[in-house]
C-alpha cells in the first residue's frame, strides 16, 4: 500500500506553542490479476415496508437478482427482509443454485410497518453463521441495509444502533445502508454506515437504486485490504485537537487515538486528516510529534500488515519560523474538509425544516471549495472543481425545487458528505456524471 504523510507547516517556532495539520494520503494496492479471490459473504436486509409496495420494491428485486447473477457460486449470500417482523427469504450461504435463490427473490412482497433492528439483528445473525470466526482462515462479512422508510418499531435511536453496528465491526462484519426515494431517516442511516465503517449511499429511483447495489458489490469484490485501522501515538505534551473525517476514532490509552477506516477496494484512495498542537519545544532541531501506526489485513492472502510512520516537526527561531509557507496539498485539504463540516450542518437544517439556513450554507460551501480550489496544486484541481461543481448543482436544485424540495436537499447533501468526507471515492451517475 502506498502511505504518504505531509504537514501543512514542518517547522515551528522555538519555545513557542503552534497547530501542525497532517494529512495521511493512502492508495491500496491493485488487484493481483488472476489471483484467486476471497469467499465473499453478502448479507441483505431489504425493507418490505408498505411504502416499498410497487416500483421501489420491484426494483430493488431486480437488483438483487443482478447481484446473484454477479457473485460466484462458492460466495455467501444471505436475504432478509423486514417490515414488522423480519423474515429469511434465502438462508445465508454459498449460492450453489442460482436459480433457486432467485425464485425466493420474486417471492417477496410488501408488507406492514418498518422496524429495521429486527432485520438487521436477524441477517448479523446469519452472516455470522457462514463467516469463519478462528484461526488463520478467519473471515469478514458485509451486511447491506436497504430502506425508504423511517423506523417505527424496534430500535429508533441513532446511537444506540450505531452501538449495535460498531460491534459487528469489531467481528469483521461492515455494514452499509442504502437509502431509497425521499422518506427514509438519512440520519439514523448515515449512523448506522459510520460506525459500521461502511458506505451511506441515496437512490431516488429504481435505476439508481440498481447502480448503488452495484457499486457496493463492485467494492466488494475487488476488495484487497480489509479491516484497516490507524492508530496516532502522541509524544508528551502534544494534543490531539481534531480528526477532520468522519470516522470512528476511540481513545485507547494515554496518548493513544485509533480510528477505524474500514476496507479497500482496489487502487482506492484515501485522505486522513488530523490537527495537533504541539507544546513549546526547548530544543532547536527536529522532534517527534506522533507516531502513525497502520494496520490492516492484506487480501487474497489474509497476511497482517503493521506499518509505522514517524511525525517531525523541525523546531527553528521564531524569526525563522515566521516566514514558513504553508504547504497547498494540506492547506487544500484543509479548507475541502471544512466545507464538508458545513456541508453536513446543512444537510441537518434540510432535514428539519430550516430551508434557507441549509441554502445559505450550501452557499457557504461553494465559498470554501472556491477557496480550496484557489490555493490547490494543478493536479488537484480537477478533483476539487468536480466537488464544487456538484455543490453548484445543489445550490441550483434548492433555487429550483424551493422549500418543498429540503427533503430531497437533505438527503443529496448528506450522501455528498459522506463520501466526500470519509472515502473521498466517486461513483458514477446514472446519467453518465459522476458524484
Amino acid at each position: 500500500m502506498k502511505i504518504n504523510a505531509l504537514l501543512d507547516v514542518n517547522v515551528v517556532a522555538h519555545e513557542a506553542e503552534d497547530e501542525v495539520a497532517v494529512l495521511l494520503e493512502l492508495e491500496a494496492p491493485a488487484a493481483v490479476a488472476d489471483a484467486a479471490r476471497p469467499q465473499a459473504s453478502l448479507q441483505v436486509v431489504l425493507d418490505r415496508s408498505g411504502s416499498m409496495r410497487g416500483a421501489p420494491l420491484e426494483g430493488a428485486k431486480r437488483a438483487l437478482v443482478a447481484l446473484v447473477r454477479r457473485l460466484d457460486p462458492t460466495d455467501n449470500f444471505g436475504l432478509v427482509t423486514f417490515d414488522d417482523s423480519a423474515q429469511v427469504v434465502v438462508p445465508a450461504g454459498p449460492l450453489t443454485d442460482k436459480d433457486a435463490v432467485i425464485d425466493r427473490i420474486q417471492t417477496v412482497h410488501a408488507g406492514g410497518t418498518t422496524d429495521l433492528s429486527a432485520g438487521y439483528h436477524r441477517g448479523l445473525r446469519e452472516v455470522r453463521r457462514v463467516i469463519p470466526t478462528e484461526g488463520d482462515k478467519r473471515g469478514s462479512g458485509t451486511v447491506l441495509v436497504i430502506s425508504d422508510g423511517h423506523v417505527n418499531a424496534g430500535i429508533r435511536d441513532a446511537d444506540e444502533f450505531a452501538s449495535v453496528t460498531s460491534k459487528a465491526y469489531a467481528d469483521s462484519i461492515v455494514t452499509s445502508t442504502l437509502g431509497y426515494g425521499r422518506g427514509y431517516d438519512e440520519t439514523l442511516l448515515a449512523a448506522i454506515a459510520r460506525a459500521g465503517s461502511g458506505n451511506h449511499v441515496f437512490a431516488e429511483d429504481p435505476d439508481a437504486a440498481g447502480a448503488a447495489i452495484a457499486g457496493e458489490v463492485d467494492g466488494l469484490l475487488n476488495k484487497v485490504v480489509q479491516a484497516l485501522s490507524l492508530t496516532v501515538r502522541f509524544e508528551p505534551a502534544v494534543e490531539f485537537l481534531r480528526l477532520y473525517n468522519d470516522l470512528p476514532a476511540q481513545q485507547i490509552g494515554d496518548g493513544q487515538v485509533m480510528i477505524e477506516l474500514g476496507d479497500l477496494y482496489s487502487e482506492e484512495a484515501r485522505k486522513v486528516l488530523l490537527k495537533l498542537k504541539v507544546p513549546a519545544l526547548r530544543e532547536l532541531g527536529l522532534a517527534r510529534v506522533a507516531t502513525l501506526e497502520l494496520a490492516y489485513v492484506e487480501l487474497p492472502r489474509l497476511v497482517e500488515q503493521v506499518v509505522s510512520l514517524p511525525i517531525t516537526v523541525n523546531v527553528v527561531p521564531g524569526d525563522e519560523a515566521a516566514g514558513r509557507v504553508a504547504h497547498p496539498t494540506v492547506a487544500s485539504e484543509v479548507l475541502f474538509q471544512e466545507a464538508q463540516d458545513v456541508k453536513r450542518q446543512a444537510s441537518e437544517a434540510f432535514e428539519h425544516g430550516m430551508f434557507d439556513v441549509g441554502q445559505r450554507l450550501i452557499g457557504e460551501t461553494k465559498q470554501r471549495l472556491t477557496r480550496s480550489l484557489e490555493v490547490a496544486p494543478e493536479a488537484l484541481k480537477p478533483e476539487i472543481q468536480l466537488e464544487l461543481d456538484d455543490v453548484v448543482r445543489m445550490e441550483r436544485l434548492g433555487d429550483v425545487s424551493g422549500p418543498s424540495g429540503a427533503p430531497m436537499m437533505s438527503k443529496i447533501s448528506r450522501d455528498s458528505y459522506h463520501q466526500m468526507n470519509r472515502k473521498r471515492g466517486r461513483r458514477p451517475r446514472p446519467d453518465g456524471g459522476d458524484r
